[in-house]
This record gives structure tokens, sequence and C-alpha cells, in this order.
């Protein structure tokens, strides 16, 4: 990543911050009080910065580095400001304690209060609950979706509670903001306006709980290179009950025409459906996203897949001969899990620059020191990972033991929503 592209979130979060503070920035306060106007507007910034960082736009997610890199700062964003406003009442209220006690309470308490105090709690409750959901996994995706949609409720009704007081400016141009970010999000992407019409074309079960499909674009096709994603929303066909939802999906192959390819393994309620999928589905996708596999270095390479992890490898293998001699190491629990095995063995005996080297790992958790290479044999490699978060994880642990610096390992995580 470029160091401009490795700046730009924090830039972007620093302006969205220093503006409001800088309006707002008190004078001949007491140090509680200017404290807490200042965190309050600063919580505001943040809000605004983590709306823009939810929009799923590829050109936008180029710009800053990554969608994944884009909702990570999203949830870090979300929980400072989370933070700030709470504090933004509490420092109010310490400025008047020294001296008056029931007026502390009072400043706090929304019962004494009218509707635009009323509003910054019940913003401050939404707050809380949306981020809470944030971390619970298993919530199911669509009560997840719609818990996580009171967070931009919260910031609207935030931004009301200021209007409501008398604080103009500049709250309606960071409201207008807002509500453009909170409307482009329902309506452009979670609603499809922005994603492209496709159908499926065929569904191939290729291992143990995982549908490999096929999918041709009706109208303009969306660009995507190999290692990449997409969001993919699959309707109901004659006899498949569709989910109807954007989730993403790993792409496995890239036709000369526009079609594409994905990997769906059953991981939840959603791709458990996705498993008896029918041609002639209509599909809607959305993308493409990520950049795994992009600029390589000429360096050698270390591949490890593990699972459904092998998608964004056998997308680039499917698209001709390497250029860098590859090693692939391909982990799976059990030979019926092994997705795509018999392909990925018939290309690396056409290739001379892929080895590939399958294990069985089993239902215990293996030593991923003794599966890798010796460190004499990952001198100058670039490493490349692929599959479940705690997998990632311990590889990544045990290169760094080997000698592998962060700069040569390179991953793509699967806790994505």
């Amino acid at each position: 990543m470029s160091f401009l592209r490795f700046l730009s979130i924090p830039l972007l979060i620093l302006a969205a911050t220093a503006g409001p503070v800088f309006w707002a920035l008190p004078e001949g306060l007491g140090l509680a009080r200017s404290l807490g106007i200042v965190v309050g507007w600063a919580g505001c910034g943040l809000l605004l910065a983590s709306l823009l960082l939810m929009l799923r736009e590829p050109r936008l997610a180029r710009g800053l580095g990554g969608l994944e890199r884009m909702y990570r700062w999203h949830h870090w964003t979300g929980m400072a400001a989370y933070v700030l406003l709470l504090a933004h009442p509490l420092l109010l209220a310490g400025d008047a304690w020294p001296n008056n006690r029931q007026l502390a309470w009072q400043t706090l308490s929304p019962f004494d209060q009218g509707w635009p105090v009323w509003l910054g709690w019940l913003s401050l409750l939404l707050l809380m609950v949306g981020l809470a959901v944030t971390f619970e996994r298993r919530i199911p995706y669509r009560t997840w979706r719609w818990l996580h949609i009171g967070l931009g409720l919260a910031v609207l009704l935030g931004l009301l509670h200021l209007v409501l007081l008398g604080i103009d400016e500049p709250v309606w141009p960071i409201l207008g903001l807002a509500t453009v970010f909170l409307g482009w999000r329902i309506v452009r992407e979670d609603f499809g306006l922005a994603a492209q019409p496709y159908i499926v074309q065929s569904a191939n079960t290729v291992a143990k709980g995982m549908v490999e499909i096929s999918l041709k674009p009706l109208s303009e096709a969306v660009s995507v290179t190999p290692g990449q994603f997409v969001l993919v929303a699959f309707f109901a066909g004659p006899t498949f009950r569709g989910c109807g939802e954007f989730h993403p999906f790993t792409v496995s192959a890239v036709g000369a025409s526009g079609e594409i390819q994905v990997g769906v393994k059953a991981l939840g309620d959603c791709t458990q459906k996705i498993q008896s999928i029918e041609p002639g589905v209509m599909a809607r996708v959305h993308g493409a996203f990520g950049n795994f596999l992009a600029d390589r270095p000429s360096s050698p390479q270390l591949w490890v897949a593990g699972g459904i992890g092998i998608t964004p490898f056998l997308a680039q293998i499917r698209a001709g001969l390497l250029k860098q001699q590859t090693l692939l190491l391909y982990l799976y629990r059990a030979e019926a899990d092994a997705a795509f095995m018999d392909e990925i063995k018939a290309i690396a005996g056409r290739d001379p620059n892929l080895s590939l080297r399958a294990v069985a790992t089993g239902n215990d958790v293996p030593d991923l020191t003794l599966l890798l290479p010796d460190a004499a044999a990952l001198t100058q490699h670039d490493c490349y990972l692929c599959g479940p978060p705690g997998m990632v994880a311990g590889l990544r642990k045990a290169l760094s033991l080997k000698g592998i610096t962060p700069r040569h390992i390179h991953f793509e995580n699967f806790e994505f929503r």
C-alpha cells in the first residue's frame, strides 16, 4: 500500500473531526464545560467519518486501501465516537458539580429536560445497542443488519438534538452529509441500485457444503480480477427460495465475456439455502472489491489456503500460467472438503511455476509451524494467506517465527458483514 493511501483514512477522520471542533472551540468557559463541548463536536465528526467509511463503492474503496480496511476504521471510529459522546453530558454535569450538585444531576437526567435532551439520550442508547450487536457474530445476518441500521438513526437523532438546542451551524451541513451517506448506502447499495443484473448459468457441488456458481451478466459486467470478491444477492427461482441480501463471495474464475464464478460455502442461513440454487435464478452483483493478489512482486511466493480460502488462488491459476515460482499449501479437514482438488492438481501438472502440497488436517488444530516450509526455504518469499481468521492468525505467528517480516505477509479475512 502506498504511503498516501495508508494515510488517506486517518487524514479523512482528522478533517471530519477538526472542522467542527475548530468551529465550536469555546472561550471563557470552565475546563470541564469546554472539554464537554469539544468532545461532543469531535464525536459528531467521528460519526460523520464512520458513515462515509461504511459506503460500498469500488472507487472509494480503492482510494482508501480496500473495503475491509474501510470497515475496520468504520468500527473503530464508531466506538470512539460513542465514548466521546458519552463523555459529553458527563463533562457538562461535571462543570456544575462543585457548586451545584442538583444542577449537575438535572444536566444528566432527561426527566427534567425537554425533547432536545431526550433525543440526545435516545441517540446514545441507539449507539450503544448498535455497537453491541456489531461484536455479536451469532446474531442472524438479517437481524444484525436491521439492528445495525439503528446506528444511522442514532446519528440523525443526535444531530437533530443539536438543532433543537438552537445550534444550527455547522449542524445543518453535517446533518445533510449524514443523510446523503445513509441514503446512498440504503438505496444504492443495500437495495441494489448500484448492482448489475446477472443470471445463474450453473451450480455445481465441489465439496461438502460448498457450491460453485457461474453467473452471466445481463447488461454491463462488473470489472473483476483474480483475488477480488463481489457482493451478490440471489433472488427466488422456480423452486429456489432466494435470500435477497447482498453477501460477499470471492470470485473463483473470470470469463472472457464477463462471466464470473463464485464459491459459496454453507456458513449461515442464507449460504445454506444457496447450496440448492438452480440455473435461471436472477442475481445482482456489486463490486468488485479487494486487492489481495494484485501487484504481486516477482519474488518466489508461498500461498496458503484453508478450506473455502482456496477460491482466490484458484481464480489466479485458472487465469493462466504463473510468472513467479509458487508453492500452494492447501489445508482442509478431510478429502470431502477438498474443493477443486482434481482441477488444481491438473493445473499444477501443466504450470512449471506452480507446486502443490495438499494436507488433510483432520478436526484437530494442526501444528502450522511443521506444515510450513523451513525458514531457509522461505527466504525472499512473499506469503499470501486466505482462510478462517484463526488459521490466518496462527500462520502469521508461525511465519514471523520463521523470520518472515509483516511486509511480506499478505492475507484476506473472512470476517465481513
